[in-house]
């Protein structure tokens, strides 16, 4: 198997972050068209009453840098270690789809038993993900 593989389950996670950044930025422009917010609200990003559609945007983007931080590390720590193989793979195109799917309930119609069922599932497969690294340091996997 060709190491370099775990990257792109990797950058499918990045292109979810970079369409999130787009998706909040459309959805304040369109607040501030539509007169719901003024411009100068987003200056310190503590805007009072921001319309629901960007909030949601505006928290999923903050959990982008929370359990997806530890998902980069694994891969990286996979590749640099000669630990990718087809388990670690599939781990991590599973965890990028849990993360699709999260973002896209989240941004959506926020339904938050469905949203956290997939988190616990994101949660769960990283957790894999770190013990099959663990087992190839080891010598086991």
């Amino acid at each position: 198997m060709n190491p370099t593989a775990i990257f792109w389950p990797m950058l499918a996670q990045v292109a979810l972050v970079y369409f999130i950044y787009y998706l909040m930025s459309k959805r304040r422009i369109d607040a501030v068209k539509s007169g719901q917010v003024r411009v100068d609200q987003f200056r310190d990003n503590q805007i009072q009453n921001e319309p629901t559609a960007s909030l949601f945007v505006r928290n999923n983007l903050a959990n982008q840098y929370e359990l997806p931080v530890l998902f980069y590390a694994c891969v990286l720590s996979l590749h640099a270690s000669g630990g990718v193989n087809v388990v670690t793979l599939v781990l991590a195109w599973l965890f990028v789809a849990t993360r699709y799917a999260h973002a896209f309930i989240h941004v959506t119609s926020n339904r938050v038993r469905r949203r956290r069922m997939l988190f616990i599932m994101g949660f769960l497969i990283l957790g894999v993900m770190w013990i099959a690294f663990a087992l190839h340091l080891v010598g086991i996997m």
